[in-house]
């Protein structure tokens, strides 16, 4: 098929090209993300350019990792620099979100077999006080769901801003809960990255002081950070608080120490922490 044949395209013979059924067209035509090079007023009739080619074939391949709409049209719109940038950071979360997943698959599968289940983990519970600290900070919301694919998309938006403006971060991040986590219902988060630098507000990223606290806190290794053995570390927190008639202050958070993939399974990963009044 010679080149000239190529500059336009049925919407049939398009599809079998790119790898996309008319209806797939149709639906990214709708959303946006491909519109055909052509419509026929009359007949409504679609055509589409051969230069659209590698255009469609990214979607399908895009797509066909489950990539919601949003990121898959935020994808096409960036260099090709800036959009393996964009892909890494979007299948880090993924493997976060796999990795957490198979931690509860192992846990449930560990119950229901008689003799297989580890010990309950315990948990140690510590007071410090945190200074005050500059932070800059972006509110979502999620569910139990979706949680780490919130968390990380919010916490790379706020590394990416801050990078853009020459701040100084490191791997510590922690996410603030204003409301009860559930599976199926959204609760509002706050994603926190404290930062040295001269840093101004971003479109939803806010600049903010965290006060200076005391907290009660418990550490939680990698391995065990997913639901439900992370429980076992909010039951020990909370139950100190109650136990020493201690009166929190704030929401409670989990304070990340460094980056999912720059840690070992069995290292110190997260504090689950609880202001309380001084």
């Amino acid at each position: 098929m010679t080149t000239q044949h190529l500059e336009t395209l049925a919407i049939g013979e398009f599809g079998r090209l790119a790898g996309l059924s008319v209806k797939a067209l149709r639906f990214y035509d709708v959303h946006g993300l491909l519109p055909p090079g052509s419509v026929d007023p009359a007949s409504g009739y679609r055509r589409y350019r051969a230069d659209q080619l590698d255009r469609a074939r990214r979607i399908s391949l895009l797509r066909g990792l489950d990539m919601p709409l949003a990121i898959v049209a935020e994808i096409l719109e960036l260099s090709d620099e800036e959009a393996v940038l964009r892909l890494d950071r979007w299948w880090a979360s993924q493997e976060a979100i796999m990795q957490s997943r198979r931690g509860s698959l192992t846990w449930l599968r560990a119950q229901l077999v008689p003799g297989a289940a580890p010990p309950e983990l315990t948990y140690g519970v510590s007071v410090r006080e945190v200074p005050t600290v500059k932070v800059a900070a972006l509110r979502a919301e999620a569910s139990q769901t979706t949680l780490v694919q919130v968390m990380r998309e919010c916490e790379w938006m706020v590394r990416s801003l801050l990078h853009d403006q020459m701040a100084f971060t490191t791997g510590e991040h922690w996410v603030i809960y204003h409301g009860l986590m559930a599976p199926d219902s959204d609760t509002p988060i706050e994603v926190c990255v404290p930062f040295s630098g001269a840093v101004e507000p971003e479109g939803e990223m806010a600049i903010r002081l965290e006060p200076a606290h005391r907290e009660v806190y418990a550490t939680v290794a990698r391995d065990d950070t997913f639901y439900p053995r992370i429980a076992r570390a909010y039951e020990a927190v909370s139950g100190h608080v109650a136990a020493n008639g201690l009166v929190p202050s704030g929401p409670e958070r989990e304070i990340y120490l460094n980056q999912w993939d720059r840690v070992a399974g069995t290292d110190p990963f997260v504090h689950v922490a609880q202001p309380i009044e001084e």
